[in-house]
């Protein structure tokens, strides 16, 4: 088992025959999330820091991973100090970077170098790739169902987009999971919504966002960072679609993404979800300045469902969008 910090090449994991495992998802569809956090703050993490970071030191040490990828640029920024205590604690550690200035030299050495650790050639990484490529083509299916026939919900569009950061640790299993999905999806009566939502930032740690939603007659129809982490563009090489995958780098490149899906799926406004305590919070003032459709943002900080002041602020923003739709 190979944890990792945030979506990694995948392929180098697959290739290599090694379990791979995003320590966001087990952390946050763990039974008690908020006890993870706990984890981390009695061995000394402070209550004022990003409730994921916590929750994925408290994910390590509960599951007793022994290995990870930790992603040092282009993620969280409190990720250096993560690997830090980690390897304080005797967890190897692999740092691995997405280039700031989205160099394909420089995304290429971080493969080389991932590769290398693991002991797998480029021949490998390309068969996993084709591999991995047939099951993100499904999932791809399972947005355009969402946004184009509409038969599929807000949440399904989240839950099987997300979970191909780590194809929920068994790429077999989960291609099968997505098949039946998609044959009873595909036969579904479309759905009649009022609004149609986006969703951008990180996936969000509080539950029921998207039931709630739909209560009101809104649907999201494109989740952002899920999105990216399907690897949704046809790319040539390891090198081009991790380059092309938007979540690691600036704010502005993920705007040209968003700006062309918004568009593409008739959004009626979107939803900025931020975590307290992250620096991504800084980026919603330009979120609000480049997009030319409402945004609401919505702020949570640990697990647990929608909170009332959420809620309210939703009940408003999508009552703000019935009226201008009226």
């Amino acid at each position: 088992m190979v944890g990792f910090t945030t979506t990694i090449p995948l392929e180098v994991l697959v290739a290599a025959g090694r379990r791979p495992v995003d320590l966001n998802n087990i952390f946050i569809t763990a039974p008690d999330p908020q006890a993870l956090i706990e984890d981390a703050e009695i061995d000394g993490f402070p209550r004022n820091i990003c409730a994921w970071i916590k929750g994925l030191y408290g994910a390590v040490v509960r599951h007793g991973i022994d290995e990870v990828i930790a992603v040092t640029e282009g993620d969280c920024s409190n990720t250096r100090a993560l690997m830090e205590v980690l390897s304080l604690r005797g967890t190897t550690m692999i740092p691995f970077s997405y280039p700031h200035d989205r160099s394909r030299q420089a995304i290429a050495r971080q493969i080389d170098q991932l590769a290398e650790h693991f002991s797998v050639s480029r021949a490998q990484i390309e068969d996993a790739r084709d591999e991995l490529g047939r099951i993100r083509a499904k999932v791809h299916e399972i947005d355009r169902l969402s946004w184009e026939e509409n038969r599929v919900s807000g949440e399904e569009n989240n839950f099987y987009q997300l979970c191909t950061s780590d194809m929920n640790g068994d790429v077999a299993a989960y291609e099968k999971q997505i098949d039946a999905f998609l044959e009873q999806a595909r036969v579904r009566e479309p759905r009649k919504d009022s609004l149609r939502l986006a969703y951008i930032g990180v996936p969000p740690i509080v539950g029921g966002l998207y039931d709630v939603l739909e209560e009101m007659h809104a649907r999201v129809v494109f989740n952002e960072t899920q999105r990216q982490f399907s690897m949704p563009f046809a790319c040539a090489d390891m090198e081009e679609q991790y380059l092309r995958y938007t979540y690691p780098y600036d704010i502005f490149t993920r705007l040209a993404d968003i700006q062309r899906e918004v568009a593409r799926r008739r959004v009626d406004g979107v939803i900025h979800y931020v975590q307290s305590f992250c620096f991504r919070q800084i980026e919603d003032l330009i979120v609000r300045r480049k997009l030319n459709v409402p945004v609401v943002t919505l702020e949570g900080d640990r697990p647990g469902p929608l909170d009332a002041r959420g809620r309210i602020r939703l009940e408003g923003f999508v009552e703000m969008l019935k009226g201008r739709k009226a």
